[in-house]
């Protein structure tokens, strides 16, 4: 493809991205610095949405009534029902469904997930291959281990689990109802309802030490 070619396909799509722009306002749509914001053809917003800085939107995303995108963040093949937070520094990634009132935060990336109503993963985190029911929240630093090096398996979260900061959730795996994992636990069993679990080693104290010369 020569130089010219390139110009006019830049300005093909520049010109493309202007018209879902201001479809996109017209319908009401927030759209905060229009010009930094890229959309797909197929991009479905209901009512009262805000969409910060630096938000891309690809293909096959739907974004429901009173939801806020915040800046940075990537959302391809999602779904996104009505009251919900996104980002900022989010990646939304084919298969996400996230239900009414959830909240996906800062440096959040999920994969073929469910996140069900009143549920959050604020920070750091990585669901992939899961199912997290209503009123759970996911601590900072929480991974989902869904591949093995050859195939995917699935983790399910129920309701109103706690699963706390820097922890590991190695697929397969389910956490029933009311649980509560403790921070910077390796889970590798299924935990059952109303039930805490720890996985860490002992910490060990050395008084009076003094490093080596």
């Amino acid at each position: 493809m020569n130089t010219n070619d390139k110009l006019k396909k830049a300005n093909s799509y520049r010109l493309s991205q202007e018209l879902l722009r201001n479809k996109a306002l017209k319908k009401g749509v927030n759209l905060i610095a229009p010009e930094t914001i890229f959309l797909s053809k197929d991009t479905f917003f209901g009512k009262n949405v805000t969409v910060e800085p630096y938000v891309v939107i690809g293909s096959k995303v739907k974004i429901g009534d009173n939801s806020y995108i915040k800046s940075f963040t990537h959302i391809e093949g999602t779904k996104i029902e009505k009251n919900v937070v996104v980002g900022p520094y989010a990646r939304l990634r084919p298969g996400t469904f996230l239900r009414s009132n959830s909240k996906v935060g800062n440096f959040v990336e999920t994969k073929k997930s469910k996140i069900d109503k009143n549920s959050k993963v604020n920070h750091l985190s990585y669901i992939g291959d899961t199912s997290i029911g209503k009123n759970s929240n996911v601590g900072a630093g929480t991974i989902t281990c869904n591949y093995d090096g050859k195939n995917k398996f699935k983790t399910k979260i129920s309701d109103n689990v706690f699963v706390g900061s820097n922890s590991s959730l190695v697929a397969p795996i389910r956490l029933e109802k009311d649980s509560v994992i403790g921070a910077g636990s390796v889970i590798t069993k299924n935990v059952k309802k109303k039930t805490l679990v720890l996985t860490r080693a002992n910490q060990v104290e050395v008084k009076n030490y003094r490093k080596r010369k």
